[in-house]
């Protein structure tokens, strides 16, 4: 079994590379696929900063139009309430995703990436290329689900 690196300032001398624990069998990380992974979580924090500012502003255009709701039709009224709590809705989920986001960012530059949050276990490589914003090993996010 390997064991698990702490990470933290450790990096690879020769390379310059931080130095990101993986799960037993996963092959170590390389300066590419560290790029990528960093690449990416730079564009998902853009993204859903974007998603923000035109959740945020459909959310101003509903309430705006919204007015006082006299003399509207009540199937109109229920629609606009609906369209409204659907943009609040999707704009508390793009903020969650960006501070998930701006999270394992952070983490990475600082060399604390791939590290499980609750057990200290390396999260796995695998599972970070695929959802790079993963802050829990599986076991860990599947008994926080289970709650």
């Amino acid at each position: 079994m390997a064991a698990a690196r702490r990470p933290g300032t450790v990096t690879d001398t020769s390379t310059d590379t931080p130095v990101i624990p993986v799960a037993e069998g996963e092959d170590p990380w390389t300066a590419e696929e560290l790029a990528e992974v960093r690449a990416e979580l730079v564009d998902e924090v853009a993204r859903m900063e974007r998603a923000i500012l035109i959740a945020e502003a459909e959310l101003e255009e509903l309430l705006r139009d919204a007015g006082d709701g006299a003399g509207r039709d009540p199937a109109d009224v229920g629609s606009s309430n609906f369209e409204r709590d659907q943009e609040m809705s999707l704009a508390q989920n793009a903020r969650e995703m960006l501070d998930q986001s701006q999270l394992a960012l952070r983490l990475f530059d600082q060399g604390e990436f791939g590290v499980c949050e609750m057990c200290g276990t390396p999260i796995g490589k695998a599972r970070l290329q695929v959802f790079p914003r993963a802050t829990m090993c599986v076991k860990c996010k599947q008994r926080e689900e289970r709650r």
